[in-house]
């Protein structure tokens, strides 16, 4: 049976954003929360906290209304947090616990917005039960100045192009065809050969890159 997302007992009516509650009524907004199902996944993304510190994450589980990160710092219980996640996209909430290795965040989202997640998170997690392939995590970018200087791990650099990229990793265009699994540096994102394909080769970052350096169209 194919997995639904959405409120256990839902009555249609969207849950008031965090945001534009009233202080009063914040214990029953958590007992809202929780009555959307959370699905188990694993999404690479970046998180900004309060003060415009940025760090590197990856999600433990998601619902349309909260979710749990892995990440190397907590921030503050009822500090605000803006999260860049991999085929959710931008999402703002605020951190309501703290937890093994991360935090747990409440969403505060527009029932458009929450209706989009829950169809992405139905996506994922019927997946691996249909058998679909898993595509790309993220947007694709072409970028506005797509020369590039590949560094292989033998210390060579060759000039090549950038087909297309993303938060998570980069299409190059070139004659080389380094080891799988060696290390290169693309411009100065370091990163790892995960593929070939004709005429080119597949590079995955180490580190998801900020997603606004691709969306300005900058290089790597």
């Amino acid at each position: 049976m194919l997995a639904s997302l959405g409120m256990q007992g839902r009555t249609g009516l969207p849950l008031p954003d965090a945001a534009h509650a009233p202080e009063a009524s914040r214990a029953m907004r958590a007992d809202d929360q929780r009555r959307f199902q959370r699905v188990k996944v694993a999404l690479l993304g970046r998180y900004m906290l309060s003060d415009r510190r940025e760090y590197p994450c990856q999600t433990v589980d998601m619902s349309p209304g909260g979710v749990r990160v892995l990440c190397a710092v907590a921030g503050t219980v009822g500090e605000r947090v803006v999260l860049y996640l991999e085929q959710i996209g931008r999402v703002e909430g605020m951190i309501v616990r703290h937890a093994p290795g991360g935090f747990a965040a409440s969403l505060s989202v527009s029932a458009r917005k929450r209706e989009k997640i829950a169809s992405q998170l139905t996506w994922l997690a019927n997946r691996e039960l249909l058998g679909l392939p898993e595509g790309r995590s993220h947007e694709r970018i072409i970028p506005k100045a797509p020369a590039i200087v590949l560094r292989l791990e033998s210390g060579r650099e060759i000039a090549a192009r950038i087909i297309d990229f993303s938060m998570s990793g980069v299409a190059i265009a070139c004659t080389a065809k380094p080891p799988i699994g060696s290390a290169v540096i693309v411009g100065k994102t370091p990163g790892r050969l995960v593929r070939y394909f004709e005429g080119g080769i597949g590079v995955q970052f180490l580190l998801p890159i900020d997603p606004d350096r691709f969306h300005d169209g900058m290089t790597l």
